[in-house]
């Protein structure tokens, strides 16, 4: 869901920020059919779904929204997520969001033989509506989790109407986000840093 995260996670590789949102496509054991660097971003893409849901201050945002929705805590958080980096977005990188959202859709074109055939409809989307600069709109996130409560979730569920919890704890997700973002920035430079490392050593035997 938090698909700006992803990519701004990824770092400046291209095949690292495709990857960061083919993961959620993908799954399974890597390589998945992959070229090496594609399956690469997965696993950075999966590296950071796992720091994700372990991190004390995403835990500590989870615990905010109320026990009636509590259980799609994690859909509710990762949106919201993305809604403070879009609004924080020169925080965290120094290239304009407008710009860089585009540059990253027209990136997205070059690798959408990778993608598969039930992502293609989705992706367009993201690209005609805008993603990446709407999160910036807390009102498009609560209509995008209205959106996956009536079409991704199959019974009936409480996570219709979310916005409301995001207003109500507005200030406190946001200080638990801007203490999040760095340590995963952090976590994902250092992750792609032994990546690099152990990918020279295998190509040195």
């Amino acid at each position: 869901m938090n698909f700006l995260a992803h990519v701004l996670l990824a770092g400046a590789r291209p095949s690292d920020q495709i990857g960061g949102l083919l993961g959620d496509f993908v799954k399974g054991p890597l390589p998945c059919g992959l070229p090496p660097e594609l399956a690469r971003g997965v696993a950075l893409h999966r590296f950071v779904d796992r720091s994700t849901d372990r991190h004390p201050l995403f835990i500590r945002s989870c615990q905010r929204i109320s026990p009636e929705r509590r259980r799609f805590a994690g859909i509710i958080i990762d949106m919201v997520y993305d809604h403070f980096l879009a609004t924080h977005w020169l925080c965290y990188c120094d290239i304009p969001l407008a710009r860089y959202s585009q540059d990253f859709y027209r990136l997205l074109t070059e690798y959408w033989s990778f993608f598969p055939e039930g992502a293609f409809n989705m992706l367009a989307a993201m690209q005609r509506q805008d993603w990446l600069c709407g999160y910036a709109d807390l009102a498009m996130i609560g209509r995008s989790l209205d959106h996956i409560s009536r079409v991704r979730l199959k019974r009936a569920n409480s996570l219709v109407g979310a916005i409301v919890e995001l207003e109500a704890h507005y200030a406190g997700l946001e200080q638990d986000f801007r203490g999040f973002m760095p340590d995963m920035l952090r976590a994902c430079r250092e992750w792609q840093e032994n990546e690099t490392l152990a990918g020279a050593m295998r190509s040195r035997k």
